[in-house]
């Protein structure tokens, strides 16, 4: 009878502890430490700059040397390559490349997929089980509109949007700014007021089947520890190593 009860208490969907390598191009080793740490979603955000991609946190910080294709493409590409069709000699990791649009997505879209597109044994799941997935985040398509990309692209989706069953099976995970329900610092414990507004929406994320993330949220082990408890399944951390380290 315990057993049962502790069973229905645990929650309807567990995706396990996950790590989002937050703006992983800004590392001494962009890629590499991510990659190294297995980490599940490795974020570059791109500005459209002569028609290539370019990765920098703002358009102040372009150099157009550090493309998308340098920086992360051309790098997976050759690990696929050298480990056989697979991006690592550990079958069972493979992660989610997630391209923060910085530009119109109107303009971005048609030449990332086209990028893509060259490469389908590489980002194609359909293709290759081991691949890799893409998801657009920041400047993303209207919501209607995803449902008309090809299916090895996906979306990162947000509490405040409503999907129909199919638009939904091109959302990946849903991602919040922490700061619209907390001002907690990551020290002591987490207000239970902000605790209940959290509650709610990581509730609402895994009704529809989708792992959550917050950005902006305090990046210390205190705060790892306590969203986890709360169910946030994607932690959101600029110090990768230690995170790492600390959830797994």
């Amino acid at each position: 009878m315990m057993r049962l009860l502790l069973f229905l208490l645990l929650p309807t969907f567990c995706f396990g502890q996950q790590i989002h390598a937050h703006n992983d191009y800004e590392k001494k080793r962009p890629f590499t430490e991510a990659y190294e740490q297995r980490a599940d979603y490795i974020e570059a955000d791109v500005f459209l700059v002569n028609g290539k991609l370019v990765v920098a946190h703002t358009r102040s910080e372009v150099d157009t040397s550090r493309t998308l294709d340098q920086l992360y493409l051309n790098p997976i590409m050759q690990l696929f390559t050298q480990h056989k069709g697979k991006v690592s000699p550990d079958r069972k990791y493979s992660f989610n490349l997630v391209i923060d649009i910085k530009d119109k997505a109107e303009e971005v879209m048609p030449i990332l997929v086209g990028m893509i597109h060259q490469h389908m044994d590489v980002f194609n799941r359909q293709v290759n089980p081991n691949a890799i997935q893409i998801v657009i985040s920041g400047n993303r398509p209207k919501v209607n509109n995803y449902v008309d990309f090809p299916h090895f692209i996906l979306f990162d989706g947000r509490p405040g949007e409503v999907y129909d069953d199919e638009t939904l099976r091109h959302v990946a995970l849903i991602s919040d700014n922490f700061r619209s329900y907390s001002r907690w610092d990551g020290n002591g414990d987490l207000p239970d007021d902000d605790k209940n507004k959290l509650k709610r929406i990581i509730k609402r994320a895994h009704d529809q089947g989708k792992p959550i993330r917050f950005w902006a949220i305090p990046d210390n082990t205190n705060a790892w520890k306590q969203l986890r408890k709360l169910g946030v399944d994607v932690i959101n951390t600029d110090k990768v190593v230690e995170a790492t380290a600390f959830l797994r």
